[in-house]
C-alpha cells in the first residue's frame, strides 16, 4: 500500500493567507466526458480489480489521453495548502525579484519568473499570464533562485514535488507499464527522468488575470493555444475556474470540468512515441473563462514529468501489445517521428525536441506559423516543424 503525503509542518513559519476557490460557473456546459481512475486500486489485493483498473485506463488514454486521478494520496487540505504558497509567491514576489528571477526561454527552459507580456525574455503583448516555473536549479538552490517570499516554505513545495514525482508519477507510469504490457517499472526505470526532486521536468504556479474586454477581442478567447505537452504525463490540479478545454475524439472542444482535489492527468508526446500511437498526446488549450467568471483569478499547479533528456525515443517494440495491435497511425508526433525513422533519420533526443519548440515557438498563434493554418477533414490546423518533425496542432 502506498504512503500517503506527509507535509512539512508549519510552526514557526510567516502566516499565509488562506486561498479561497471562486465558485464553480453555473453555466450549463457541454463537458468532456472524462474517465476517472482511482489509483489506491492499483494497490488491491483482489487481481481482478487491479486487472479492470488497467482496463478503465487503457479506454481512457485511448479514447482522450486526459484522465481524473483521485485517491492518489494528497488530501484536499494539503492540497488547498500548496494553492495557499502559490498565491503567496505571486501576491508577495517583488519587482526587483521579477526583473532578476526573469525566465529565458531561449535557453530552452521557462525556469524563474513569466511576467504579463508574453512568452518570451523581451516584453510582447499583455496575456495577463504569470506564472513561477521551479526546475532542478530552484529546487537546489532556493537561497538564490526563487523569491525571498517563498524560501520559508521550500520544505513544503519540495516534498510536495518529490511526492508528486516519486510516489503519485511512479505508481500512474506502473499502471501504463500494464496497460503496454512490460514490467511494472518499465516505464519509470527506462523512460521517466526522476533523479533530483523533478528530474528533467519543472513544477509551475500559474495565475491567469482577468482580461479586460478589449484583451479578449484581441486574442479571440484564447489565454494559451492548443498544444500537446513534451513529456511523459502532465499533472494538473483542479481548479474551479472553467477554462481548460480538450480536442475530443469527434474532434471538438470540450471543457473540463472542476473535480475538487483530483488530478487531471495528461499524456505527453513522450508517451505517444513510447506506445507507437496507442497513448495518445492530449491536444489541450486555455480559453477565456465563461461570463459568471471573469472577474474571478484562475490560480493553477501543475507539474510537467520529463523523458530522459539524452534518450531518441522510438516504439517500444518488445511490448506485446505492440507487437499483437501494431501502430496506431493517426494524426500525431509520433506519425510524424515514424515517418524520420522509416527514412532512416535520427529523431531528436528528448531533449533537443522540447528545448527547440521552448526556444523558437512557445504559444506562436496559428496563423503566424511556418505552415500557417490547413484544413485536413474538416478541422483547422496550425501547421509546424521542428527539427525536421511536422506538428500540426487544432486551432
Amino acid at each position: 500500500m502506498a504512503a500517503s503525503f506527509s507535509s512539512p509542518k508549519t510552526d514557526g513559519k510567516p502566516p499565509v493567507p488562506v486561498w479561497t476557490p471562486p465558485p464553480v460557473t453555473r453555466e450549463d456546459l457541454a463537458w468532456a466526458q472524462l474517465h476517472t481512475i482511482d489509483l489506491s486500486l492499483l494497490d488491491d489485493p483482489d487481481p481482478e480489480v487491479v486487472d479492470q483498473l488497467v482496463e478503465v485506463t487503457k479506454v481512457a488514454i485511448r479514447d482522450d489521453g486526459f484522465l481524473y486521478l483521485d485517491n492518489y494520496g494528497v488530501s484536499l487540505e494539503q492540497l488547498h495548502r500548496q494553492f495557499d504558497l502559490a498565491q503567496y509567491l505571486h501576491s508577495n514576489i517583488t519587482n526587483e525579484e521579477k526583473d532578476r528571477l526573469l525566465w529565458d526561454p531561449s535557453t530552452g527552459v521557462f525556469a524563474g519568473f513569466k511576467r504579463m507580456r508574453g512568452w518570451k525574455r523581451e516584453a510582447g503583448d499583455f496575456d495577463g499570464i504569470e506564472q513561477f516555473n521551479f526546475y532542478r536549479d530552484e529546487f537546489a538552490h532556493p537561497e538564490k533562485m526563487v523569491p525571498e517570499c517563498i524560501k520559508p516554505f521550500m520544505d513544503e513545495i519540495t516534498a510536495f514535488c518529490d511526492y508528486l514525482t516519486n510516489s503519485v508519477n511512479r505508481r500512474l507510469l506502473k499502471l501504463l507499464s500494464r496497460v503496454l504490457e512490460l514490467s511494472d517499472d518499465y516505464l519509470w526505470d527506462n523512460i521517466q527522468s526522476h533523479d533530483h526532486t523533478i528530474g528533467d521536468g519543472y513544477f509551475r504556479h500559474a495565475l491567469f488575470y482577468p482580461l479586460t474586454d478589449a484583451d479578449q477581442e484581441r486574442q479571440k478567447g484564447v489565454r494559451m493555444y492548443g498544444h500537446t505537452d513534451y513529456g511523459t504525463t502532465t499533472l494538473l490540479f483542479s481548479v474551479p475556474v472553467t477554462a481548460l478545454h480538450i480536442f475530443s475524439p469527434d474532434k471538438k472542444w470540450l471543457p473540463v470540468k472542476y473535480n475538487p482535489g483530483k488530478l487531471v492527468v495528461n499524456i505527453g508526446e513522450a508517451l505517444e512515441i513510447i506506445s507507437g500511437g496507442h497513448f495518445k498526446a492530449t491536444k489541450h488549450k486555455v480559453t477565456s473563462t465563461p461570463a459568471d467568471q471573469v472577474e474571478f483569478e484562475r490560480l493553477s499547479l501543475v507539474q510537467f514529468n520529463a523523458s530522459v533528456g539524452g534518450m531518441r525515443l522510438t516504439p517500444a517494440v518488445q511490448s506485446p501489445l505492440l507487437q499483437r495491435e501494431g501502430f496506431v497511425l493517426e494524426q500525431g508526433v509520433f506519425r510524424q517521428y515514424k515517418d524520420l525513422i522509416d527514412a532512416g533519420l535520427p529523431v531528436p533526443t528528448n531533449r533537443e525536441w522540447r528545448e527547440a519548440q521552448v526556444s523558437t515557438r512557445s504559444q506562436i498563434a496559428p496563423e503566424k506559423r511556418k505552415g500557417g493554418i490547413q484544413e485536413v477533414d474538416g478541422v483547422k490546423y496550425g501547421v509546424d516543424e521542428f527539427m525536421g518533425v511536422r506538428v500540426l496542432l487544432p486551432v
